[in-house]
């Protein structure tokens, strides 16, 4: 079956695929976000107990999210693994740190015997949520503003040293918080996480007190999402783009070429807009409906999350674009065609796909036998199960 299909129509699944686990990993940040409010909404020992609980019974789905991601990448587009995972080092391994002490603070905040301290996993739980959601989303915002880095075939000859690409700037990564639009994306991206992990607590504990403080939360953290999001979307649609010409292939610098995109891709358009409408919603339904439903917000933030980093990926990758642009070298830049595996790589792959949706299933399956029954103090104090 995937025998059949071009090299390129390969590249555009394989981007598509890219593209849904980015925006599945960007939705399971509420775990992150929610590890950000531990003392916001919990003002006592058993609240605090069961924030940690409730966010504990998905965080190994974002971790595994994350490792899907990354090492989808680095069998479909293995020109950008190494060149944004072996140049900008120093921002992957920022994040990477984050998540581990994240898997550290999970298992060991309740052992026995703990010299550090409870609250020493619980700062560890806070930095894995405000570092993973301002750094990733610094790095997506990327994929648009450009990076500094240069690609060379040719390097492969060179006995001493055969890297193909470069990372020519000093700071090997970190040089993406001194872009304003960088900082805007991963701000926007932690008040999003933050505003989700109150739609899932919502949605997750029975407890007055909590429920009340989250609804004040929501407006706290949605104000600033909203104003960093619509920002950074204006910016995109009036910023130039780096275009890809079909014919030679080379790259040049189009004027509102993501808006272009936009508009010459209509299925996107729709997406995108159906995501942001249903994000928007998802929020503030709960916040003007205190009693009735207010539990449900989740379910429609979350598919939104998903649509609406989902279309911006493919405003980033498709129509004749560069996703990962070079501002050292524009002819350094990278797109779906030229860095790609290759044919035989892609479809054996595709076949593999094939189970993602059960998979995905699985998930499903997972988190409806998981949240079958609300989080209560009184579960808490009687324990009888694990506890994080």
């Amino acid at each position: 079956m995937f025998e059949t299909l071009s090299l390129l129509t390969l590249q555009h699944y394989w981007w598509i695929i890219i593209s849904l686990l980015a925006s599945f990993l960007v939705f399971l940040m509420f775990v992150q976000g929610g590890q950000t409010l531990i003392y916001t909404l919990g003002k006592t020992e058993p609240e605090r107990t069961i924030i940690v609980n409730t966010l504990g019974r998905k965080w190994e789905f974002t971790f595994t999210t994350l490792v899907t991601f990354g090492g989808a990448f680095f069998a479909s587009f293995p020109l950008f693994y190494s060149t944004s995972f072996g140049g900008a080092y120093w921002v992957w391994m920022v994040i990477l740190f984050s998540f581990v002490i994240q898997a550290v603070a999970y298992e060991f905040r309740t052992k026995p015997n703990n010299f550090l301290g409870q609250r020493t996993f619980e700062i560890f739980l806070f930095i894995n949520g405000a570092l993973g959601t301002i750094l990733i989303g610094a790095v997506v915002s990327t994929f648009f503003t450009g990076s500094e880095f240069s690609v060379n075939k040719l390097n492969l000859t060179d006995i001493v040293s055969p890297v193909i690409s470069r990372w020519e700037g000093p700071a090997h990564g970190m040089e993406v918080v001194l872009n304003w639009r960088n900082v805007d994306l991963g701000l926007a991206i932690f008040f999003l996480a933050r505003v989700l992990g109150i739609l899932y607590i919502l949605n997750s504990v029975d407890h007055e007190a909590i429920a009340r403080r989250s609804h004040k939360q929501l407006w706290v953290n949605a104000i600033p999402f909203l104003v960093f999001f619509l920002a950074y979307v204006i910016a995109l649609m009036l910023s130039k783009g780096f275009a890809v010409a079909p014919a030679a292939g080379k790259i040049f610098m189009e004027p509102f070429k993501y808006w272009h995109n936009l508009m010459e891709m209509p299925v996107v358009a729709i997406l995108f807009v159906m995501g942001v409408l249903l994000v928007l919603f998802g929020i503030f339904q709960p916040l003007l409906n205190f009693k009735a439903c207010c539990s449900k917000g989740i379910w429609y933030a979350g598919p939104g999350t998903v649509l609406t980093v989902f279309s911006l990926f493919l405003l980033a990758g498709f129509n004749h674009t560069a996703y990962y642009p070079s501002t050292y070298d524009l002819q350094s830049s990278l797109t779906i065609m030229n860095s790609s595996s290759s044919h035989y790589t892609l479809t054996a792959m595709s076949y593999v796909s094939l189970l993602v949706p059960f998979v995905l299933a699985y998930i499903v399956y997972a988190w409806r036998s998981i949240n079958r029954k609300k989080i209560t103090e009184e579960e808490m104090e009687e324990g009888g199960g694990h506890t994080y």
